[in-house]
């Protein structure tokens, strides 16, 4: 192709290369400016001053506001904690501070306070901004305690609430254990402790248990409002271990004492028990010479020693009177009690000694009267425990323990009296399956 028409045909080309890309230019700067327009709604020249304002009102039907509450408190509710006293428990209740002080001041609650119960309720109204205007405290028996404001005071009352006392009727089967089988019989811990505790005389429940031994309970449980809220106590009971038959039925005398007796009127309490501690192991035996740990030579170990860690509770053996409790040589802390059959039982090596025991006091079988320790000549913590028979010591776990005195002639009347409905019972529940009669 010749030079001349080459070039022709690429000024040509250039041209229209150039027309294009000035109306795709055009093209592309419109689309802002119809943008605004369309924007807007108005033309670029128009003058907005002189268009008159015109104002439009219009009905609008609101949805019904619901009903408030006026009177501006509020309902709180709290449970009593473990740990709790009762000042941290109503601070829960977004009580103000000032209105708790006031309230603890007062007589009915400063009292109450020192016998908070973990898992009790307490329920409060105040104002907005905490002001209290009532309380209510849940007591154990008792019928719960309301607490109002009044005159710029506080005035209590107890709660109109029905309190009752039901009997119930319960029996069950071993399969493998005691507390076991009283679980599956609705029985309480509470009761079933105290059956355990009751036939303890006659039964090892760790070692005498069979599997078909069957048992049946007679039992108190207290209600309010209907609704049950503590087991009472054992009113009567059977325990058939192995095939033979125990009973226990409870007495209380004319002065108010209650003890377990057999249907027959014969006591089931242990005249003396055979070791303070319910959970212990023997570390040193009674004997006549052992090597002494602390001082190397041998000589008489006069009583038994019962391992146990520092603070194990030490439970009185038997009913008597505290003649010693103090300091003495290598015993250390030592507890002498002295009991009405002639026995005098020495507990040594004590870390404390319970509140309230101290020489000329009395104290009762079971009840806690000190706590292990290792003071004066000992290499460990551990209960030494005596028993002397007038004032010369004995093994306490060969002699031959007293049991309780019977029941006077004079209270058989009354004990049959008290008891017959309990053997009537007991009776009706001998030999059925029986799981509850309320």
């Amino acid at each position: 192709m010749p030079l001349t028409k080459l070039r022709m045909l690429t000024d040509r080309m250039t041209g229209a290369e150039r027309r294009f890309r000035l109306r795709t230019l055009v093209a592309l700067s419109s689309v802002p400016l119809f943008g605004v327009v369309a924007a807007f709604g108005l033309a670029p020249d128009t003058n907005t001053l002189d268009i008159t304002p015109q104002t439009i009102t219009e009905s609008i039907v609101l949805p019904a506001l619901a009903a408030t509450d006026n009177s501006g408190t509020f309902e709180r509710e709290s449970l009593i904690q473990s740990g709790d006293t009762l000042a941290t428990a109503l601070s829960r209740l977004n009580i103000d501070d000032l209105e708790i002080q006031r309230l603890m001041s007062t007589d009915v609650v400063r009292k109450m306070a020192a016998s908070v119960r973990a898992g009790k309720r307490i329920q409060a109204t105040t104002t907005q901004d905490g002001q209290l205007q009532t309380i209510r405290f849940e007591r154990g028996d008792a019928p719960a305690l309301t607490v109002r404001r009044q005159d710029g005071g506080y005035v209590a009352e107890d709660s109109s609430e029905v309190l009752e006392t039901r009997i119930v009727m319960r029996s069950g089967r071993i399969l493998s254990s005691l507390y076991g089988a009283t679980d599956s019989a609705g029985i309480p811990d509470k009761i079933a402790n105290q059956m355990a505790e009751t036939f303890s005389t006659a039964l090892d429940f760790r070692d005498d248990l069979r599997r078909g031994d069957t048992f049946s309970a007679i039992y108190t449980v207290n209600y309010r409002n209907g609704e049950p809220i503590a087991a009472g106590q054992l009113l009567a009971a059977e325990f058939v271990n192995a095939g033979k038959a125990h009973r226990a039925v409870l007495f209380r005398d004319a002065s108010g004492l209650e003890g377990y007796y057999t249907p027959e009127g014969e006591s089931l309490k242990k005249g003396f028990l055979r070791s303070p501690l319910e959970f212990s192991r023997v570390t040193s035996s009674f004997t006549n010479s052992r090597k002494h740990p602390v001082y190397g030579f041998h000589r008489a170990h006069t009583g038994v020693d019962f391992g146990a860690p520092t603070g194990t509770r030490v439970k009185a053996t038997g009913d008597a009177k505290v003649v010693f409790a103090g300091r003495k040589g290598g015993y250390g802390n030592l507890l002498i009690l002295k009991h009405n059959n002639g026995f005098e039982t020495y507990y040594a090596h004590l870390s404390a000694f319970a509140p309230n025991v101290r020489a000329g006091r009395t104290v009762s079988q079971n009840q806690v009267v000190a706590y292990v320790g290792s003071t004066g000549a000992s290499t460990g913590p551990h209960l030494h425990y005596e028993v002397r028979i007038a004032g010369r010591p004995q093994n306490p776990m060969a002699i031959k323990l007293p049991g309780s005195p019977p029941l006077a002639i004079a209270q058989r009347a009354r004990f049959l009296l008290q008891t017959a409905s309990w053997s009537d019972k007991l009776a009706l529940l001998r030999g059925t399956n029986l799981a509850a009669l309320d």
